[in-house]
């Protein structure tokens, strides 16, 4: 249980807030590059409560300012296309990718006025089919050497989905290894390779437990929490009998992401980015360290639960999540289809726009879910002291690489040798993997504070 005043800075995310300041020091994933497909690639932006236009120009170039026109505040995100930026249909007044004024049409031919006119604009990188974008003040830091980031296109896949609640509680689900278990759980394990939505469908080793047998058998993991130097490393360890553990190692990065393994060849990293206190986006970036992914096949996967242009999920408080009650009582927890997204998505919202932490008991199974916070409460006490958070800033951010992730079966003497041993495998094996990350040593932990 929390403090009314500490949940107010852990979920609230506009300019003047606690929680707001410390995610402006990330680089945020505030689109798909997918959304300026077409022949008008101009999308209005909506993150961390602030309103921005994202375009691109007829040059390729990548420009994303803030959405009022400064000359009298009419909407960017409507305006023209044309002459090396966008220009405001009220007036004409023309901007490019930097927000520098390059014109101003009505004013007379002798006018400076563009000169000294400028529209802010934010640093954005496109990075495996997602658009970042630094919303905070002064110099960005580097951003990490993720595998999803390193991975070429032919390997990496990006999605993502709006859910209506606060971005933290949809953030913790994703590291809550215990909920698993239940909120996953299916009563038929079936053919995997059939089950589109199953998540947990397999083990990294080949294993002939399918995950969704491991989870329904052994509810009741042993969770440990590491601090690392991207954030916190979650192991839950599920013993099977004597000699065999299933360990599956899960990631958060610091402050909004996860990663996670899907299957033997494949980890979604996934981050939680706000649209405002009480809507967010889960941005995933899918990564094969094995062959290419067929990425037209994977987007219509996910285009049967989600409807364009806003991503907004099928399922929903709208229509109870497809919730029947004859398929709880035979075919899955929930009664709420297969798709592990729904359930989350219905986990999440349950809570409330904003949950109230404050009627909440912490069990011994939520220990990630308060290392997470104190990691959160801390940095923003670090802003408030010194200017900047700990976690993954300045130029060394650059250096972060993986995390690495797997789910596995184990001799229980030697578990954790063994999960690092498969996950230095996986990645020399990686097509993708250069030398340097294929060698790449895994991150020891470091002390909890």
């Amino acid at each position: 249980m929390i403090s009314a005043e500490q949940n107010e800075r852990l979920t609230r995310v506009g300019p003047a807030t606690p929680g707001g300041r410390l995610l402006r020091h990330y680089w945020q994933p505030v689109a798909l590059a997918d959304e300026l497909e077409g022949p008008r690639p101009v999308r209005a932006i909506r993150a961390l409560g602030q309103d921005f236009v994202l375009f691109r120009d007829e040059a390729g170039r990548l420009g994303l300012l803030d959405r009022d026109c400064p000359h009298r505040g009419a909407d960017l995100a409507f305006g023209r296309l044309e002459d090396g930026g966008l220009r405001c249909p009220f007036h004409g007044w023309l901007f490019d990718a930097q927000g520098r004024c390059l014109d101003t049409p009505a004013e007379p031919e002798d006018s400076s006025l563009c000169t000294r006119i400028r529209q802010r604009s934010y640093p954005v990188r496109e990075l495996s089919g997602v658009i970042f974008a630094w919303l905070g003040e002064g110099e960005p830091p580097a951003l990490p050497g993720l595998d999803c980031f390193v991975a070429p296109a032919s390997h990496t896949f990006a999605f993502k989905g709006l859910i209506a609640c606060n971005w933290l509680q949809a953030l913790e689900v994703g590291i809550d290894p215990a909920h698993a278990s239940f909120l996953h759980r299916f009563f038929d394990d079936g053919d995997a390779a059939d089950a589109y939505g199953k998540q947990f469908r397999a083990n990294s080793d080949g294993s002939d437990l399918p995950m969704t047998y491991v989870l329904r058998e052994f509810p009741r993991p042993r969770i440990e929490v590491d601090n690392t130097d991207y954030g916190l490393r979650l192991t839950a360890l599920r013993e099977i009998n004597a000699t065999t553990t299933h360990v599956r190692v899960t990631n958060l990065v610091f402050p909004q992401a996860f990663v996670i393994p899907m299957s033997a060849e494949m980890t979604i990293t996934q981050w939680h980015i706000p649209v405002d206190d009480t809507h967010c986006y889960w941005v995933a970036i899918f990564t094969s360290f094995a062959g290419p992914v067929d990425r037209a096949a994977m987007r219509a996967q996910r285009l049967q639960s989600y409807s364009l242009p806003d991503y907004l999920p099928k399922k929903g408080r709208h229509n109870d999540y497809g919730f029947s009650a004859e398929e709880q009582a035979s075919a899955t927890y929930t009664g709420m289809g297969e798709d592990i997204n729904v359930h989350d998505q219905w986990a999440v919202e349950s809570q409330g726009a904003i949950q109230d932490r404050t009627r909440e008991h912490l069990a011994s199974s939520d220990k990630a879910i308060a290392a997470n916070r104190r990691l959160l409460l801390r940095g923003m006490a670090a802003i408030e002291e010194a200017g900047r958070p700990a976690l993954m800033q300045g130029p060394e951010a650059g250096a972060i690489a993986g995390p690495l992730t797997i789910d596995a079966m184990a001799p229980t003497a030697r578990w954790e040798a063994h999960w690092r041993e498969a996950v230095a495998r996986r990645r020399a094996a990686a097509p993708w993997a250069p030398p340097a990350l294929a060698a790449a040593r895994v991150p020891s932990a470091l002390p909890a504070k």
